[in-house]
């Protein structure tokens, strides 16, 4: 193992327990049906935004970056309506709280299926059909009501699909990489405890009964940027000449994909299971984040996407090294910055478009043209972390409605909050709306920051290096 690679246990920081001295034997799915579908890298269209096209302009958008599928996070029926003009192919999705009562009823999976397949399949070019999103992530009482009901309601769009003719549909669930217990090294791949028997058993075997994928949104930035200062960020962006060795199987890895992927494929071979296929439902790298999130920026973005289209969409297929020459049909995640989304900063900027269409760096999803060079794009300055102070403060243009409403909540939450903008107070002056809503922001932000507060304010606020405050007025700052 070469130097760099030494921290690599720092990778799934929550997730790192030896496997055992046990060896699994893996065998490669035959994926010659769906192997022109995979070999089409699709696009997550995702529409949590209040400044993007309309669905005609975006789908005309996915066609010009040669896009070979679209996955839509429900059953838009204008978007629907729109594709059947087009050969790409389509995902829809069942809502999440739609789970529990299809999971209870098949008239209410027939009427699902009615309304959102038959009113546009076969025009529209429907090939999967998701039930819920990352469902397994949340684990309130009522979230774990969803997690009985997932199966369920799986198996009744099937029955409903079947029972008008449609074979050639798939349905399945993405989950995100916490359904993991333990993911490194790969071989240590298991399931987290609570929902392995309970719900992962069915699910898997339903899949394999019906030759389906196991969907999953998989983002190498998450482990990386937990220790970007150790984590070598090449092996998260296809580039490193250092390799990583499974101390159990002897596998040897030369991406940080790859890891996660086969610890997927380990979790689910000790279910009894090896032989499910993979599919991304969801990966991709942010072009930019807040202040505190190391590495998302354009050049990375860039470069995790272009090389990814280029291993995905490699004749014959690559695989990984528990299923070398697998082809796994990929969806990259997004078609647009969407600045409605909440969360951190990054939650904002997964897109490879902005809002008018133009493209945030040059990209093709069809594999077959030259990698651009990346010397037109910006240099990053954000590859190793932010030491110092960070203010957080309104941005400009916001609504004076909007304002008042977040100052007001910001300053309700505590007495100290805003202590220093009454009358006759240090920060007092001057009176202005974008001054005392900024220095609550700061204050709120400082004070609430540990916890999971975020400078937002539903897209009120922003970060920012430069100390807003005056000779007179001293703005509360985190310190990174």
């Amino acid at each position: 193992m070469s130097s760099p690679m030494a921290s690599f246990a720092l990778f799934f920081f929550t997730l790192i327990v030896l496997s055992s001295s046990c060896r699994y034997a893996i065998g490669s799915p035959n994926n010659k049906t769906f192997l022109s579908l995979a070999s089409r890298i699709g696009i997550n269209y995702g529409r949590l935004g209040n400044n993007l096209p309309s669905p005609y302009q975006s789908i005309n958008l996915i066609k010009s970056i040669n896009a070979g599928h679209v996955k839509l996070y429900d059953a838009d029926p204008e978007t629907l309506m729109v594709l059947s003009q087009t050969n790409l192919y389509v995902t829809i999705m069942v809502p999440n709280n739609q789970i529990i009562p299809i999971g209870a009823d098949q008239a209410a999976a027939d009427n699902w299926v009615n309304t959102n397949v038959l009113a546009h399949y076969p025009q529209t070019r429907i090939r999967f059909v998701l039930v819920g999103n990352e469902i397994l992530s949340n684990n309130s009482d009522q979230d774990k009501q969803t997690w009985s009901s997932l199966v369920p309601a799986m198996r009744k769009i099937i029955t409903s699909l079947r029972a008008r003719g449609i074979h050639n549909i798939k349905v399945g669930t993405p989950l995100a990489m916490d359904v993991l217990r333990t993911s490194f090294p790969p071989s240590s791949g298991a399931f987290r405890e609570e929902v392995a028997a309970p719900v992962m058993l069915p699910l898997l075997k339903f899949l394999n009964g019906t030759n389906s994928f196991f969907f999953l949104d998989v983002y190498p930035y998450f482990p990386w940027s937990t220790d970007p200062v150790n984590n070598p960020l090449d092996f998260a962006l296809f580039q490193s000449n250092s390799t990583y060795t499974d101390p159990q199987t002897g596998l040897v890895y030369t991406n940080l994909l790859d890891q996660m992927l086969d610890s997927v494929i380990f979790a689910m071979t000790k279910l009894g299971y090896p032989n499910v296929r993979l599919a991304i439902s969801e990966t991709g790298w942010p072009n930019s984040g807040d202040i505190d999130e190391t590495g998302a920026n354009i050049l990375n973005a860039a470069t995790y996407n272009r090389n990814l289209i280029k291993k995905m969409t490699a004749n014959p297929p690559i695989g990984t090294p528990v299923r070398p020459g697998s082809p796994i049909p990929t969806f990259l995640f997004s078609l647009f910055n969407e600045n409605q989304k909440p969360g951190s900063g990054t939650e904002r900027h997964w897109g490879i478009l902005n809002p008018d269409g133009t493209q945030i760096y040059e990209i093709d999803f069809s594999g077959t043209r030259p990698v651009p060079s990346p010397g037109s794009l910006p240099k990053p300055s954000n590859n190793v972390p932010f030491k110092g102070n960070v203010w957080c403060v309104a941005v400009e243009g916001a609504s004076e409605a909007e304002l008042q409403q977040a100052l007001n909540f910001a300053c309700g939450q505590s007495n100290a909050t805003c202590a220093a903008l009454a009358p006759g107070r240090e920060c007092y002056a001057p009176v202005s709306l974008t001054w005392h809503a900024s220095y609550a922001f700061s204050s709120y932000w400082a004070q609430f920051r540990n916890q999971s507060s975020r400078c937002y304010f539903n897209g009120l606020a922003r970060e920012t290096t430069t100390n807003p405050g005056n000779e007179h007025c001293t703005f509360p700052s985190v310190t990174l």
